[in-house]
């Protein structure tokens, strides 16, 4: 992303936090020199810190911050992740929202490396889904990839998905194929979602890039891969949880998507401590 468009998101966070002033502190007298440290109080991977300095530094470019930890990294409960030194203000004014960046990203990076760490030794790569917080997707997508996961498509503009509800309007497979491939790019890739044999086959003489294999059973994917037999790539879909994801591999699929990893994610804890110098 942008470093500009960046910092616009980020500063649109602050003032969403706090509006035309943080009424506590811009009332007390706190004019001084502080050092605070964000703290794990959870084991996880960290996600996020980047973006934490850069709300802490648009509220003063002269704060003086340290990382210990860069993304991507195993932290454990009572690790020092960050040092920053300077403004009180400051960073009591940015606390609430770097902490909720980090935290959210965090979380959603840990639980992404446990469904990555149960696609070892499968040629499986899990992918995310658009199932994301409004205004936050950008930053719920790079947690993901964060955590060893990769994204699909970022929003509807990137990449063609046809859908049930896209069939159902034009009355089968073929004819939404037809309509979108004589309207698009030849060099855009063109996904189609099928929830049974007979789809699959119908999309396979479309010559689509991607099969969705929607809620199939586990006996219904593996005959699609053999049916396939690699013409195209292969992603399975629906009810993926941390228990049966590795069995879903085993079938033979190029790809598996959840949204599960974002929507279903849980906050890593991590806090901030003061000291007055």
């Amino acid at each position: 992303m942008d470093n500009i468009f960046l910092e616009q998101k980020l500063k649109k966070f602050l003032l969403e936090d706090i509006g035309i002033k943080d009424i506590t502190t811009d009332n007390l007298d706190i004019d001084r020199k502080v050092k605070g440290y964000f703290v794990a109080k959870d084991n996880g991977i960290l996600a996020g810190i980047e973006f934490a300095i850069k709300i802490f530094k648009i509220l003063d470019k002269d704060l003086e911050i340290i990382s210990f930890k860069p993304d991507g990294s195993k932290i454990e409960k009572g690790e020092i992740i960050l040092e920053i030194l300077g403004s009180g203000k400051a960073l009591l004014k940015g606390e609430r929202t770097a902490l909720n960046i980090v935290q959210r990203l965090s979380g959603i990076a840990t639980l992404t490396n446990k469904y990555v760490r149960q696609l070892e030794g499968t040629k499986t790569k899990l992918l995310d889904t658009r199932k994301t917080t409004p205004s936050f997707r950008y930053f719920e997508k790079y947690a993901v990839k964060v955590g060893g996961g990769h994204n699909h498509r970022f929003a509807l503009y990137d990449m063609v998905m046809i859908k049930d509800n896209h069939i159902k309007f034009v009355g089968s497979i073929k004819e939404a194929v037809r309509q979108i491939k004589s309207k698009v790019s030849p060099m855009v890739k063109i996904e189609v979602e099928v929830s049974n044999i007979d789809e699959l086959m119908e999309a396979l003489d479309t010559e689509v890039d991607i099969i969705m294999l929607d809620n199939m059973t586990l006996e219904e994917m593996e005959k699609a891969v053999k049916i396939v037999n690699g013409k195209v790539k292969l992603e399975a879909s629906g009810n993926i949880t941390l228990d049966n994801i590795k069995d879903v591999a085993l079938t033979g699929v190029d790809y598996i998507s959840t949204g599960a990893t974002i929507h279903s994610s849980k906050w890593l804890d991590i806090s901030m401590r003061i000291d007055i110098i």
